[in-house]
This record gives structure tokens, sequence and C-alpha cells, in this order.
């Protein structure tokens, strides 16, 4: 089966928010030793306001209920802001568009995979405030790159110590730094295809037609080996203003 046909189902419409169940079983990726969402609700319990930067369908916020009471989430991007709305809805969460205009405003703020505005977040976080934040490195899934012959995703690097000097920089006291490397297999090659549609920052020019050779050669050294393993960047950063 050549690889353009092989791969019709993977065609599809990106996804929205992070949901990405048509990957179940096509690829495994081992998540980092922590969890963000317990870590985030923790914060949550002592907080009395939060604000959830880039909260994609609202789906992991929705998961972190029962929420402060006051409770905003951002989400610009045009296909997820009403996924978003729809969802928390119900629990009086209220979705914007852009950033909010005040200061001081927040107990919480949480970014999983989403923007860090260093200076933004010092001005909506309350005094002894908290921000959580995990975010996927520059060097994710950076085999595969060399694997299809593609560019690096990022030109600049994305990791824990920049994201630290950022947040110090803006005046933020950081009391937690995690960085790991977990690796993630695909198994097929029409994974691989999907994913990168679905995150299309990993490979700007990528299609099926321009890669064809490359995909072709990968699907060989699956079939031969079971998968292919590369390994994701993740890493979490957590600060306060003092």
């Amino acid at each position: 089966m050549r690889i353009g046909q092989q791969y019709e189902e993977s065609a599809g419409e990106r996804a929205t928010g992070w949901e990405f169940a048509w990957l179940d079983g096509r690829d495994v990726g081992s998540e980092p030793s922590w969890s963000y969402p317990a870590m985030a609700r923790t914060l949550l319990r002592r907080a009395t306001s939060a604000l959830d930067l880039d909260t994609g369908n609202g789906e992991l916020l929705a998961e972190l209920a029962p929420l402060p009471q006051h409770t905003v989430a951002v989400e610009s991007w045009a296909r997820n802001t009403p996924v978003a709305r729809d969802r928390l809805a119900p629990l009086a969460v209220e979705v914007r568009t852009e950033l909010p205009g005040g200061e001081d405003e927040f107990d919480v703020v949480l970014s999983r995979h989403g923007r860090l505005p260093a200076d933004d977040i010092v001005r909506l976080l309350r005094r002894d405030g908290t921000v959580l934040s995990q975010q996927v490195g520059s060097d994710d899934l950076a085999e595969l790159n060399v694997a299809l012959g593609a560019p690096p995703a990022h030109r600049a690097p994305w990791n824990a110590d920049v994201a630290v000097s950022a947040l110090t920089a803006a005046g933020l006291e950081v009391t937690d730094v995690r960085e790991e490397r977990p690796p993630v297999t695909f198994h097929d090659v029409g994974a691989v295809v999907r994913q990168l549609r679905d995150l299309p920052w990993q490979i700007r020019d990528f299609s099926p037609r321009l890669y064809q050779s490359a995909l072709e050669r990968l699907e060989t050294f699956i079939r031969l080996r079971g998968g292919f393993t590369v390994a994701a960047h993740r890493f979490l950063v957590e600060a306060v203003r003092p």
C-alpha cells in the first residue's frame, strides 16, 4: 500500500484543543513524571480567582473543577473559542479572546502548553499569587524532523532556563523547575502524518506529497522495527509574585 493511500484516514481537519483521541493505540507517549493537573488542583483549592491562558477547548480546565468563583479563560483560536465557551459556561467561566487588561486580579495563572507572557503575568497576578506552567520545549520531536529531512521546528531555544530567565527578569520568584524528555513511539506512518497536520509548527511546509519519499522510508523502518521512537520535550515552571 502506497503512502498516499495509507493515510487517507489521517487527512481530516485539524483537531480542536488538545483532543487527539484518534491517536489512541497509534502512538504511545510517556508523560513526564510530574502531574500538572494535580499541581494545578492544589493551587486552585487555595485560590479565589484564576486565569487559564490558551485554554484550548477548555477540556483541562473543566477537569480541574471545582474552580474559584472568579475564573477566566483565554483562547484566541477561532475554532476553539466557541467550543471552550460551551464547555465552560456551566462552570461560570468567562472565555475571552484577549488577555484581561487589569492589574492584581488573579491568585493563580495557569498555562499548559500555552503562552507564558512574563510581564503580563506579573501585571495580572496578585501579590503572593502563583503562576504554574507546563511547556512544550523547542527540542520536542526533533528526531522526527531529522528523519524526514525537515528543518528544525524552532530557531531559538525554548527550555526551562529561558523561561526561568524571563520570569525572573519580570520580577517573579521561581519556586519549582522541572524538565524531562519522555519518549514517544509512533506505530504507523499515518499517525505521524496526522500528528504533523495537527501540530503545523513542527514542520511548517509539511504535506504528504512533498515528504512522500521520506514518509515511505519511515514506513519501512516502522514495519521492520515495530515503531519509531522520538523524544518529547516538556518542562514545568512555578513562580510567585513577591
